[in-house]
């Protein structure tokens, strides 16, 4: 072979060697989830459970560290500008990725563009409880309750433009029904008010050992799926609502630019975790259900949420000032 015509294909095995060499190589140290949340809520949690299982998968540590505020949008902030390197990556919800980009005016990150989608962890409906006064043991019931007492009932949500807010929202329109809307700085006084009986209603995934306890009734889940805590409490759609399904996920994104075998090596890592017993087991106890997936899968999710987010918003007529 002439030498002059050697020199392309050596150039293109070059290009070749060095495209494979940063996912060859990574990681190399620890890795850190960034979790725009306080520690002990779902997020937090639920990244500490995958970190501990991808580690073993990635031969080095996975760190949680929590950069909390402006509901979680701080710590997105953060990866839409890190470097592309694999080393931080965003443990977040949709509440950054799909109810942000609806409810604010102005966020300093695009939900597409500035991140790398890496993967989908899983899914997770609020749960519907009420206060003990509230006569209503079934979702029917308190849908008849309501009508009866039309405007005179509070809902709490963890603030305008949460996804207890939309919840609520989507269920006065769906149900037909009249109530307030009473936002809090975050969903745990949201929740305390409900047991004070301050509001009659919220919707929170959290809820589970205040049902437990007694101090709040579950009616029912918004997601399409039963609460794996509570398999004998239906679906909101299930239970006489029909079509009703509003849920909240965990997912893994990086900065914007991260090459494709790193987030191929990262997405494998996840998935893996997510098929371990232990992992699954442990997940159910917060109420999420494992959804494996691809980097595809998890952007189509962002897109395909934002536009009916949007639409709800719009239908009706939500106000998140």
């Amino acid at each position: 072979m002439r030498p002059n015509a050697a020199a392309p294909i050596l150039a293109l095995a070059l290009m070749l060697i060095s495209s494979m060499a940063p996912a060859q190589s990574y990681p190399s140290k620890p890795v850190r989830f960034i979790v725009g949340y306080a520690a002990g809520g779902v997020a937090d949690t639920s990244a500490r459970i995958m970190a501990q299982r991808m580690s073993v998968k990635l031969g080095e540590t996975v760190i949680v560290e929590n950069r909390v505020g402006a509901g979680g949008r701080i710590g997105a902030e953060m990866i839409a500008k890190a470097p592309a390197d694999g080393y931080q990556l965003l443990y977040t919800t949709n509440g950054t990725h799909s109810f942000a980009p609806v409810s604010e005016k102005v966020l300093p990150y695009d939900p597409i563009r500035d991140f790398t989608s890496i993967a989908l962890v899983g899914t997770y409906g609020f749960l519907m409880v009420v206060h003990p006064s509230v006569p209503a043991k079934t979702v029917a019931e308190f849908i008849d309750y309501a009508k009866k007492n039309s405007g005179k009932l509070n809902y709490g949500s963890s603030g305008a433009g949460s996804g207890v807010h939309f919840a609520g929202e989507l269920f006065k329109m769906m149900a037909g029904v009249n109530m307030t809307h009473v936002p809090y700085k975050g969903a745990a006084p949201a929740l305390q008010d409900t047991i004070a009986g301050v509001c009659q209603l919220t919707f929170d995934a959290g809820a589970g050992q205040a049902v437990e306890g007694g101090k709040v009734r579950l009616l029912g889940t918004t997601g399409s799926q039963r609460d794996p805590r509570f398999p004998n409490s239906p679906t909101l759609a299930e239970a006489g609502v029909p079509g009703y399904d509003l849920i909240s996920w965990v997912g893994i994104f990086a900065p914007p630019g991260l090459a494709p075998g790193i987030a191929t090596q990262l997405n494998a890592a996840a998935n893996e975790a997510l098929m371990d017993p232990g992992v699954r087991q442990r997940l159910g106890l917060w109420g999420v259900i494992p959804t494996p997936g691809t980097p595809a899968a998890l952007e189509q999710l962002v897109r395909t949420e934002i536009s009916r987010l949007r639409k709800i918003a719009t239908d009706g007529k939500l106000q998140f000032d």
